[in-house]
Order: structure tokens, then sequence, then C-alpha cells
């Protein structure tokens, strides 16, 4: 129910942008080259084809897989989708795991490698997942995913530490000797 009530929301907040992303690089590569098409496996097995546009500015390659997120394609939060024979889908308990949840938009793999932190397998992390996933988990890795990429674009937009000299701490009309 949170995938398709937060995806909706999202994908009506995040259309306009996604739309103009479309039209930018439609302009520029030419109408065949805006979407990116790769088999994905998703929910029991099954094959599916993972759209998103080709670009990562902004993150309009996430956002505009939002649509499979409706479609239940996709959860918002989940293990990476993999290509169907991925060697990370064989390892031992992976199998069933992986078959038993939808894929996400994001995950505890996916914000631990944007957040800078020392991490571990990606694979290792999607298992941690799969066996304490819920929705309170789900809302700390969307909120972590949010909070990441903004927490970068505040340093680049923050001007850098000023050095100030010690006469701009003084009470006026304090000497440098008082």
């Amino acid at each position: 129910m949170l995938d398709l009530t937060l995806g909706t929301a999202l994908l009506i907040a995040a259309a306009p942008a996604i739309t103009l992303g479309a039209l930018a690089l439609a302009l520029r590569r030419g109408p065949g080259n805006v979407w990116e098409r790769s088999p994905r496996t998703g929910l029991g097995g099954r094959v599916f084809t993972l759209r998103s546009l080709r670009t990562r500015r902004l993150r309009l390659d996430l956002l505009s897989r939002l649509p499979q997120v409706v479609r239940g394609e996709l959860a918002l939060v989940g293990p990476a989708p993999l290509a169907p024979g991925d060697p990370r889908a064989a390892g031992p308990g992976a199998r069933q795991w992986r078959q038993e949840l939808r894929p996400g938009l994001t995950g505890l793999a996916q914000v631990r490698a944007r957040s800078g932190m020392p991490w571990d397998d990606p694979a290792l992390l999607d298992q941690h997942y799969a066996e304490h996933h819920g929705v309170v988990l789900d809302l700390a890795i969307l909120a972590e995913a949010v909070r990441n990429p903004l927490r970068t674009a505040l340093r680049r937009t923050r001007p850098t530490k000023a050095h100030l000299s010690d006469t701009d701490h003084r009470p006026p009309g304090c000497s440098g000797v008082d």
C-alpha cells in the first residue's frame, strides 16, 4: 500500500521533471536514445523490462522508474533489481528471498553506498534488508535516500569556511594590544 500511495504521489510530483528530462534528451540525442531498457528479475522470478531515462542528473533515472512502482514491478524500497542470471542471485539462500521480495527503486545497499559510510558487500545488505524489512525500515531508508543527495547539494552551495582575523572579533574601539 505504501508503494502504491507514495509512488503515485511522487510520480505526480516528478512528472514535469521527467517529461522535461525526456524532451531534453530527445532533442539532444534523438528520440530513440531517451530510454534505457534492460531485463531484470522481479517478484517470483518473473522477468520484466526496467526502463530508465538515460541521465543521472537530478536522479531523473530513478524518478523515471516510478511508473514501474505504481504498476507493481518495483517497490520503492527493496533489494537491487538484478539481471536474469546475475551470480548474486544464486548465492546461498539468496534465490529464495530474492524471489519473495519485489526489487526496489532504492534500498539499504544503495543508501549505504551513497552515504560515504563504510559498508559491506551490497549482497549482504540486501540480505539483511530481506530478513528485517518492514514499514519502519522502509521509511528510514527512504528518508536516508532523500537526505544524502540533499546533504551533498547543500555542501556544494554553501560558501567555504571564512577565515577571519583576530581583529574581526574585537569590540569596536579596541586595538590589537588590548
